[in-house]
């Protein structure tokens, strides 16, 4: 998995790039955790979804938000950040001029700059978003929400709360033609400590259906 060093609106960023060998591979944009709480691209939550995406041929970034690891820049309560992504998006399609399809994924912090990039990004196709933070963040923004994804959260979570998750879930799944997917795990905490496989099997089997799907409709 190549080092990367792509240039973002506040200077350098550090990503790992994982290619695939087709040409025309979906890609996928992961976006890591809070800057200031130890979130990094190397998460072992992101990591986890990073893997599901390449078990079914997509081409993957994570990156450094500005200020974390090597990446050049200084902490923006979300919107620098949001910049960022948008500029590690560009990054991808300008390695991949025709991808058959593009994702966004995030967790904590990452899932609520990711559902904002694919607001502002019409050719993305699809998201996952896991244990977004509705209870610490205003996601009204998805208003509607532009394509179908994957929501997941524990059911113990003590930072992200059940109730704000499925009040989210239930604003979305009212909007027409949304097409939302939602899993909650048993027990399971904000890092999903001792449910690993069960949330690497429900990150596959989601984004694996999704693209034989599409692919077979095309």
């Amino acid at each position: 998995m190549p080092e990367i060093v792509f240039n973002g609106p506040a200077g350098r960023l550090e990503g790992r790039y994982t290619r695939s060998s087709n040409p025309n591979a979906p890609i996928a944009v992961l976006l890591h955790p809070h800057p200031q709480h130890g979130g990094t691209m190397n998460n072992k939550v992101l990591y986890m979804m990073h893997q599901a995406f390449v078990n079914n041929g997509f081409a993957t970034l994570r990156f450094n938000f500005r200020g974390v690891g090597r990446s050049q820049g200084t902490y923006d309560e979300g919107i620098g950040e949001l910049a960022d992504a948008t500029a590690a998006l560009d990054w991808m399609q300008s390695i991949h001029k025709t991808p058959s399809q593009i994702w966004v994924a995030g967790f904590s912090f990452g899932a609520w700059i990711s559902m904002q990039l694919l607001m502002r990004r019409p050719e993305i196709d699809g998201f996952v978003s896991v244990a977004p933070p509705a209870n610490l963040y205003d996601f009204s923004f998805l208003a509607p929400c532009p394509c179908g994804g994957l929501i997941v959260h524990g059911t113990a979570d003590k930072i992200v709360s059940q109730n704000s998750i499925e009040g989210l879930v239930e604003r979305l799944q009212e909007q027409r033609g949304s097409l939302i997917n939602y899993q909650s795990i048993e027990e399971a905490g904000h890092f999903f400590k001792d449910n690993e496989e069960e949330f690497q099997a429900i990150l596959n089997d989601y984004v694996g259906n999704v693209i034989h799907y599409r692919a077979a409709a095309e």
